[in-house]
C-alpha cells in the first residue's frame, strides 16, 4: 500500500522517519528534506506553521537514523541503495587529500623530525630528569597516618 492511499489514523501511528522511509521508498529516488517534510506535514494534516517549528528536529532526526543517507547533492536516499563503496565520508576524502600530496612530491610541512626533540638547550620540550630532582614521593600509609 501506498503511503498517500493510507488512512490519516494509520500514518499517525508511525514515526515521521518511518513514513519519510515509505515516501523515498516509493519514490524511488532521492528528495530533499523540505519536500519530505512537507509530504508528511499534508498527508497528516498539520498546520503549516509545524513546518518551520520542526523541521530542524525533523533533520536531525533523519541524520541520526541509520537507515537514511544524505547525499551529496543535499537530498536523503534509503542507505540500502547504497553501496558502501558509494557512500565516501569526510575522512575517506581527507585520505585522498593526503595521497594526492605524497603524489605530488610535495612535503608536509607540519610534520615533525626527529631533530625537533634533541635535547638542546633550546628546546622547550626538554623533558630532562632535572625537572625531577625536587619530587617527593609519599607512600600511602604515611597519608593516612597524617589524619
Amino acid at each position: 500500500m501506498t503511503v498517500s492511499k493510507m488512512k490519516k489514523e494509520d500514518l499517525e501511528l508511525l514515526s515521521n522517519k518511518d513514513i519519510t522511509y515509505m515516501l523515498i521508498e516509493e519514490a524511488g529516488k532521492p528528495i530533499n528534506t523540505a519536500d519530505l517534510f512537507r509530504k508528511i506535514i499534508k498527508l497528516l494534516d498539520l498546520p503549516e506553521s509545524t513546518f518551520e517549528n520542526k523541521i530542524a528536529d525533523y533533520y536531525t532526526a533523519l541524520s541520526t537514523d541509520k537507515r537514511f543517507v544524505l547525499l551529496s547533492d543535499g537530498k536523503w536516499d534509503l542507505r540500502e541503495h547504497h553501496t558502501s563503496d558509494s557512500l565516501k565520508t569526510d575522512d575517506d576524502e581527507l585520505e585522498d587529500d593526503d595521497e594526492e600530496s605524497d603524489e605530488t612530491g610535495e612535503e608536509d610541512d607540519t610534520s615533525l623530525d626527529e631533530d625537533d626533540y634533541s635535547d638542546s638547550d633550546d628546546n622547550p620540550y626538554d623533558d630532562s630528569k632535572e625537572d625531577l630532582k625536587d619530587l617527593v614521593v609519599i607512600d600511602e600509609d604515611d597519608i593516612d597516618s597524617d589524619n
